[in-house]
């Protein structure tokens, strides 16, 4: 069993991950209070699918542009600073919604630009914040970092929403907000004790043609377009998170709202909490097939049933299927992407898990608006098995990843350990 059991010597050995982590538990807390909050007040404003699921379609572009800069600035300029800035900036956009919430009649508007606010500031801090763990981290306990990383995010995200209904039923949208806005003040705090990750090469530019340079990296490698390709495809189709609100009152069960938002949450912190696996596991590609595939037949299980409680058990099951895949990548990405392009393709990473959830949540909106909630769960699930068995068919190179035997693994795990040793 000890094989399987979580590695906690990171954070042991580890203050500037202990930092983080503590930082990320936080953070992460009050993000879910407003993650629930937020689609509730679009909600209680217009009673309308599509409305909710707009939230995503205005949070894609801004996503996508930050994402991208951001990804460049994280190989340019100290990535530490990038991320409690960030952290900065989502602390105004969280205070700007309480603002609008002690307004008599809260503007819609605003609660979209807010919403394209925050995804603005995941864009610019997630490449930096997923750049700078390899450079704290010795390469050896890489897997390990990113599986208590998870269990960080986790931890924070099954409580946050669960609480999240509660709060909003007795205090309303307000006190939702107000914690959000004390956990990011925590967060900053925090942030500020880790050391400072500045570029390795001072030569590293703030160019478009350096953007570019990463994005014609990513597309040379086959196994990392696989990884972004079928991520993609899995939360476009199956991801049903606008649905909750109406899922919730669909079957009579409006007061367990947030358990739709922390069921998924919990399958995958149990999948956490027991993947000592991972530091030994090679044949990525594999498993990151099978995973999405699980989670799509999961979706599709959830949406024939009326019953909360099945329901659940089919989300927390989906949440465990993403949680191997989620592993699975970072490993892979963490493993075999030299350091001059770690920033640059963490911002093509967080499109590649960020895009597809937001512009799921407008299909799930349209589709359910179009047919029925049942339809567009059950046919988005179906969609992503079929259309991962296609993707991965038609890319051998991701399909048959191993760690063992990938050049690119080889060579940055011998430069890495070059660099422990100098250090």
């Amino acid at each position: 069993m000890a094989r399987f059991a979580i590695d906690l010597s990171p954070l042991r050995k580890n203050k500037n991950l202990r930092y983080i982590f503590i930082s990320g538990v936080v953070t992460r807390f009050g993000s879910a209070l407003t993650l629930v909050a937020l689609p509730f007040q679009i909600k209680e404003l217009t009673n309308s699918y599509i409305a909710v699921g707009a939230m995503g379609a205005v949070e894609i572009v801004p996503l996508i542009i930050f994402a991208l800069w951001g990804g460049v600035l994280a190989d340019s300029v100290d990535r530490k600073k990038m991320v409690w800035r960030c952290e900065a900036g989502a602390l105004v956009c969280t205070a700007i919604l309480l603002g609008n919430s002690f307004l008599s009649h809260p503007h819609l508007l605003v609660l979209y630009i807010v919403a394209a606010g925050f995804s603005a500031m995941d864009g610019l801090q997630g490449p930096s914040y997923g750049a700078m763990i390899p450079r704290l981290v010795s390469h050896e306990d890489l897997p390990s970092a990113m599986a208590l990383m998870a269990l960080r995010w986790q931890f924070s995200a099954i409580i946050g929403p669960a609480l999240a209904g509660v709060i909003i039923a007795t205090s309303g949208v307000k006190a939702a907000f107000a914690i959000d806005i004390a956990t990011y003040a925590i967060s900053v705090a925090f942030m500020l004790k880790i050391a400072a990750v500045p570029p390795l090469k001072e030569s590293a530019t703030k160019t478009i043609k350096s953007m570019f340079g990463g994005i014609q990296y990513a597309a040379s490698r086959k196994d990392l377009m696989g990884t972004y390709i079928i991520d993609l495809i899995a939360m476009f189709f199956a991801m049903p998170n606008a649905l909750f609100p109406f899922w919730a009152d669909h079957i009579h069960s409006r007061w367990a709202l947030g358990f739709f938002y922390s069921a998924g949450i919990f399958g995958s912190i149990l999948v956490t909490a027991t993947s000592g696996w991972i530091k030994h596991f090679t044949r990525l590609g594999w498993a990151i097939t099978f995973a999405a595939i699980g989670w799509g037949l999961c979706i599709a299980l959830a949406g024939t049933t009326d019953s909360l409680w099945v329901v659940l058990l089919f989300l927390g099951l989906a949440g465990a299927s993403d949680q191997v895949s989620s592993l699975c990548r970072s490993t892979l990405w963490n493993q075999s992407i030299d350091d001059e392009y770690r920033g640059r393709l963490a911002g093509l990473e967080l499109l590649s898990y960020s895009v597809g959830p937001l512009a799921g949540q407008l299909r799930a909106g349209t589709t359910a608006a179009i047919t029925s909630l049942r339809t567009s769960v059950i046919s988005g699930g179906l969609l992503c098995i079929g259309l991962v068995g296609f993707a991965a068919a038609k890319l051998p190179e991701f399909r048959n990843f191993d760690l063992k035997t990938n050049s690119y693994a080889i060579e940055w795990r011998a430069k890495k350990e070059k660099m422990e040793e100098s250090e």
